[in-house]
């Protein structure tokens, strides 16, 4: 299996992918013209289900190949799980009627302040990814991968995207933001869930 097509432009998505498929041999390549597709409404309650709508969606524009779509954001503790699946749109005043994503910056300035009052012991949280693969518009199988840390009141590191440099890892005493990508890959959500469809791709081969 040479190659995995990922539904996402996201270019942060991409290169925790690769990072995760890098030993492995395998290359990540985004669904041909996906900028151009039409675009799946976000609207499921879980991760799951948003992963299994995009997957089975995008599938659709690449016949006879199995296309993984995720989805994926990070769950605090204190504020009852939230952002969830709105972590994209966190910073808008109403995340769930929004269709764009709002920018990083913006979602970790309200993670901060939501949390502004919450001691270091209560900030705890989890980044969690589920991968839907599907072919012909049919989901094959889902993939979850999960990983606790802890929410910084400061960001720390320059690599990685969206919440990372909140995501205290206590495991390594590091931000995701401070790993390298193949580092990431060994620790992370997306990493774990990648791994979890390698073991059934090469049963469903």
């Amino acid at each position: 299996m040479p190659r995995v097509l990922i539904a996402t432009s996201n270019p942060g998505k991409l290169h925790d992918f690769a990072g995760a498929a890098l030993p492995h041999g395998i290359e990540i390549a985004s669904l041909s013209n996906f900028a151009s597709l039409p675009e799946v409404n976000e609207d499921g309650d879980t991760f799951e289900a948003n992963a299994r709508k995009k997957a089975e969606h995008y599938s659709r524009y690449a016949a006879g190949e199995i296309v993984l779509a995720d989805d994926s954001g990070l769950e605090v503790d204190a504020l009852g799980g939230a952002p969830g699946v709105h972590s994209a749109r966190y910073a808008a005043d109403q995340p769930h009627l929004l269709t764009n994503n709002t920018n990083d910056e913006a979602n970790n300035t309200r993670l901060i302040r939501e949390l502004k009052k919450v001691p270091p012991q209560n900030r705890t949280g989890r980044f969690v990814c589920v991968l839907g693969a599907a072919r012909d518009g049919e989901t094959l199988a889902v993939f979850r991968g999960q990983a606790e840390g802890i929410i910084l009141d400061s960001p720390r590191g320059s690599n990685g995207f969206g919440y990372d440099p909140l995501f205290y890892f206590p495991q390594i005493q590091k931000t995701f933001a401070e790993l390298t990508p193949e580092e990431k890959a060994s620790y992370s959500h997306r990493g774990e869930a990648f791994r979890k469809f390698i073991s059934w791709s090469i049963d469903h081969r």
